[in-house]
């Protein structure tokens, strides 16, 4: 099943991802978009491959999700994905790598983003024209998978 995970910064998407894709025909996969930037990054990155454990063929791919993507995928995370495009001025590109994405979109899939657009609008062109991105990505997926889901305090909510 296609599966969108939305909400906010630490409400449980990560650990819920894990949860729907171990229904999922091994082999599981993990498409990782986060680059290790510091050593807070780099914390969390092996936070997460821990939490996985051993089971999963993890594919780093910072950008180019459309031509990472396979079955039996956890894509971790969108908001991650636009902030890479964006910081290696390839912003223009995101609506067709999306599409594209969208296109190739396997049958079993647990695609992880953030909510957004729920609170102040940001001061800066950059952080508007990101906010704005994140939202319709975000509106695209939900329109293109089967079910969405919106972690509240480690709760899942079922939107669709």
């Amino acid at each position: 099943m296609r599966t969108l995970l939305t909400g906010g910064v630490k409400s449980g998407k990560s650990s819920r991802a894990l949860v729907l894709a171990a229904e999922f025909e091994k082999p599981w996969r993990f498409l990782a978009t986060a680059t290790a930037f510091d050593d807070e990054m780099r914390d969390r990155i092996e936070r997460h491959k821990l939490e996985r454990g051993r089971n999963w063929e993890t594919v780093e791919e910072p950008i180019d999700i459309d031509t990472a993507v396979r079955e039996r995928m956890i894509l971790d995370c969108i908001p991650m994905w636009l902030n890479n495009l964006f910081f290696a001025e390839r912003e223009a590109e995101w609506e067709s790598i999306l599409e594209r994405f969208i296109a190739s979109m396997p049958r079993d899939i647990v695609i992880v983003t953030n909510e957004t657009g729920m609170g102040v609008i940001p001061a800066d062109p950059v952080s508007r024209r990101y906010g704005m991105a994140l939202g319709i990505a975000n509106a695209r997926l939900a329109a293109a998978v089967d079910r969405v889901e919106l972690m509240v305090a480690g709760l899942p909510l079922r939107v669709k």
